[in-house]
């Protein structure tokens, strides 16, 4: 039994109105014009999944009853003061850009238009918006004018956020799937436009994002948005199915769950199974995903369901070699930093094997895997024709299975977040999409 509910693509309060300017609550808009004032309409935060640090505000917008127009003007990034406060916590945001926009987002070149955009540095400690759960950022912050623009003089008054508006994570609708035990998992999905049959992306969350807010398992780290960002999907369309592993239940132990508890995995597997049913899915083109717990969710899989998916690419995984002789013939990048503690590279947590050794024993069972090590932080372009040599490397040898290395201490924030280039990585996601069962 499924459940499927279509969010709304902006999460806003009808009737809400953000704090206006003083002096323009009962001003008619004719007044407006005589006078040349601008009335604000409303203010909503803007806010990206990063590759490997959460989700944060990186803008607000605020948007105007009338079009302004600088007439080439330049607005300096001191005209602006913003304020969060995060848990009744109040500190300031750095202003980075300010431009006006014909749209509430973020973009290379402002043009004049009825928003005006507002840049923040997403590396600011206060710019999450979301811990554990997502955090309550309805009117959290404070933007002041404090210089007088051509067509916006400065105010006392401070303009408080309606909403937030969240790029390709408002085009996921929220849903879940009930099996036959009763046992219920949360999911996410993006569905492509268009006729035809696509293939079918399932993404397996890290252990921080074990929720049961439907909500984590997009924002906490930057792999099934990724998927679903406009670029890609003109690239790859295909479907994104993003499950949510819950929170255990009372009574269930201090483990936990995560994706290879049996009752997990069994939902999933069900969910995956349903979905293909009801969908227009190529289901020689299923593909998995994962990173840290999602890895090892993959490698747990794959053995019990060898001919399902067509590829997949764990990241900062762990399994059991005694079950890897069941995978061979499947395609796999797999990747992993040489430093990472948490889940550590050759002997993984609670004692089983991390990505190295698996590789080994992939290898042992007849794979033939071939290996690049080089550095996690290195600029996009060199990343990528680090990827592309290492791609041509397994083509030459007939070699279908992957495992990039990263050079100790390379890899941004912390060690154990590999991922941090994995899905941006246009050379691995075209050849995820390059393989089929067929």
């Amino acid at each position: 039994m499924s459940r499927i509910s279509r969010r709304a693509a902006l999460s806003l309060a009808a009737g809400a109105v953000a704090t206006p300017v003083a002096g323009t609550v009962t001003v008619a808009a004719t007044q407006e014009e005589r006078s040349g004032r601008n009335r604000v309409v409303r203010a909503d935060l803007i806010t990206a999944v990063m590759p490997s640090d959460n989700w944060r505000v990186i803008a607000v917008a605020i948007r105007y009853a009338h079009r302004i127009d600088l007439r080439g003007g330049q607005i300096p990034s001191s005209a602006f003061q913003v304020a969060a406060t995060i848990n009744r916590e109040t500190a300031s945001r750095t202003v980075t850009r300010a431009y006006t926009n014909t749209a509430a987002e973020v973009s290379d070149r402002g043009r004049p238009g009825e928003y005006l955009i507002i840049e923040l540095d997403p590396r600011d400690a206060n710019a999450r918006a979301a811990g554990a759960d997502p955090l309550p950022l309805d009117r959290a912050y404070a933007i002041r004018q404090v210089t007088d623009l051509p067509e916006l003089p400065a105010s006392p008054f401070a303009i408080r956020n309606d909403g937030m508006i969240n790029p390709v994570v408002d085009d996921f609708c929220a849903g879940s799937f009930t099996d036959s035990t009763g046992f219920e998992i949360d999911f996410r999905l993006y569905e492509p436009t268009g006729p035809g049959r696509y293939p079918l992306v399932i993404t397996l969350h890290g252990g921080g994002e074990v929720a049961d807010n439907n909500m984590t398992q997009l924002t906490g780290n930057r792999i099934a948005v990724t998927f679903a960002k406009p670029d890609r999907q003109r690239r790859h369309p295909a479907f994104v199915l993003a499950p949510q592993v819950p929170l255990p239940r009372p009574m269930e132990g201090p483990d936990g769950t995560d994706w290879t508890d049996a009752r997990v995995q069994a939902a999933t597997v069900g969910l995956i199974d349903t979905f293909i049913a009801k969908y227009p899915v190529d289901t020689d083109r299923i593909y998995l995903v994962g990173l840290s717990s999602g890895g090892r969710g993959i490698l747990n899989l794959l053995p019990k369901h060898p001919g399902k998916f067509a590829a997949a690419i764990p990241t900062a995984g762990w399994g059991d070699p005694s079950t890897i002789d069941k995978i061979t013939h499947i395609p796999l990048w797999a990747d992993h930093s040489i430093d990472d503690q948490v889940v550590p590279y050759k002997e993984g947590r609670f004692g089983k094997p991390g990505t190295w050794t698996l590789m080994n024993a992939l290898e042992a069972a007849g794979a033939k895997v071939t290996r690049g090590e080089w550095a996690n932080n290195l600029p996009e372009a060199e990343f990528e024709a680090r990827s592309r040599a290492l791609l041509r490397e397994a083509r030459a040898k007939g070699s279908h299975v992957l495992f990039t290395s990263y050079s100790p201490g390379t890899t941004p924030v912390n060690p154990h977040l590999a991922w941090a280039q994995t899905y941006e990585n246009d050379v691995v996601i075209d050849w995820l999409f390059a393989q089929s069962r067929r």
